[in-house]
C-alpha cells in the first residue's frame, strides 16, 4: 500500500502540548474525499495537504480540512505549514528571513519567515482578504445563552459584530472576568445558530478598549467540528479588523498580542498587527511560532 507521511507540530506556542496541533501532509497526492477522512481520522482542528501551486511564481498551495469541512483560509494551519516546511528543510536554508506565497481557497497568502537571534523560527502571514464587517442579524441575548452566561457578562463597552477575514466569525466583547465563565450550549447552538452567520463564535476581551494592546480571547466553531479552539489565526485576522474600527488608529503599524487556550490547558500566543494608511486599514497580518511534535504515515490503498 502506498504510504501518506504527515507530520504534526503545535501551532502559536514556543513549548510542546502549548498551542493549536497540527498536522500537516507534505506531499498530497490524494483525493479531496480522502483528505476530509483523513482530517476527520485525526481529528484536529485542522489538517493541512500541501500540493503544488497552480502558479509558478508561488512556493505552494494548501487544502485546508478541519474534522467536518474544507476552509478557504485558517491562520493556524498556514503559520504552522510554513513553519514546518521551513524546519524541515523544505524551504531551503533561512538564515534571516524568507518571504513566501501560499495559495489558499480564499486567494494567496503571503508569508514571512524570519529566524531570530536564538535560532528560533516566526512565520507572520497577511490575510488575503481585508477584514469587513458581514449581513446578517447580531443577537447578543441568544449569543449569550449560546455561550452560558447572561446579558451582564457582556462588555457593555462595544458591541459585538460580524466579521471575516476569509472566514465569518461573530465577534462579542466579554467583560474579561467573565471569559473564562463561558461554555458552549451545544443543544442551543444546534437549534438557533447552526448554519447563521453567527455560527462561529469568537470571545474577546481587553481591559481598555480604546488603546489596549493585549487581549484574551476563546473561540467556539462546532460546525467545524471543533467544540473550542485552542489558537484560531483566521478568527484573529478578523479581529484585526475590529480592532482597527474601534480604537481608531494612526497611520503606520500597530501591534497587539492575543492569548487563548488557557481554559484548555494549551496557553497561546498569537501575534496580530494592522497597517493603515490614510486612516484606512490596508493589511491584516498574524504570526507566531510553532513547535515540532511527531512524523508519521498512513498506509491507504490505491
Amino acid at each position: 500500500m502506498p504510504q501518506h507521511p504527515y507530520l504534526t507540530a503545535d501551532v502559536f506556542t514556543d513549548r510542546p502540548f502549548g498551542g493549536n496541533q497540527l498536522a500537516v501532509f507534505p506531499d498530497a497526492d490524494l483525493a479531496p474525499e480522502t483528505m476530509q477522512r483523513l482530517a476527520a481520522e485525526l481529528h484536529l482542528s485542522e489538517t493541512v495537504f500541501v500540493l503544488p501551486p497552480q502558479n509558478p511564481a508561488h512556493t505552494h498551495k494548501l487544502r485546508i480540512f478541519t474534522p467536518a469541512m474544507e476552509l478557504p483560509f485558517a491562520g493556524h494551519p498556514t503559520v504552522g505549514t510554513a513553519l514546518i516546511l521551513a524546519e524541515t528543510g523544505r524551504l531551503g536554508p533561512i538564515d534571516c528571513r524568507r518571504d513566501i506565497v501560499l495559495e489558499e481557497g480564499a486567494g494567496p497568502v503571503p508569508v514571512t519567515i524570519e529566524r531570530d537571534a536564538a535560532g528560533r523560527l516566526h512565520a507572520t502571514l497577511t490575510s488575503p482578504v481585508l477584514p469587513t464587517r458581514q449581513p446578517g442579524q447580531f443577537d447578543r441575548a441568544l449569543l449569550a445563552a449560546a455561550i452560558g452566561l447572561d446579558e451582564a457578562a457582556l462588555d457593555p463597552q462595544v458591541a459585538g459584530e460580524i466579521l471575516s477575514a476569509g472566514v465569518p466569525f461573530a465577534v462579542q466583547p466579554i467583560r474579561p472576568e467573565r471569559l473564562s465563565d463561558a461554555a458552549i450550549d451545544l443543544a442551543l447552538w444546534r437549534s438557533h445558530l447552526a448554519g447563521t452567520p453567527m455560527q462561529h463564535l469568537y470571545l474577546v476581551a481587553l481591559d481598555d478598549w480604546t488603546q489596549g494592546r493585549t487581549a484574551r480571547v476563546r473561540m467556539f466553531a462546532p460546525a467545524m467540528g471543533i467544540t473550542e479552539d485552542p489558537a484560531t489565526g483566521a478568527a484573529a485576522a478578523a479581529f484585526v479588523g475590529f480592532l482597527a474600527a474601534h480604537q481608531r488608529l494612526p497611520d503606520g503599524a500597530t501591534r497587539w498580542t492575543l492569548s487563548q487556550g488557557t481554559e484548555l490547558g494549551r496557553p497561546s500566543r498569537i501575534d496580530i498587527g494592522a497597517d493603515i494608511v490614510d486612516g484606512k486599514l490596508v493589511a491584516a497580518r498574524v504570526g507566531g511560532t510553532a513547535v515540532l511534535m511527531s512524523s508519521g504515515s498512513f498506509d491507504l490503498p490505491d
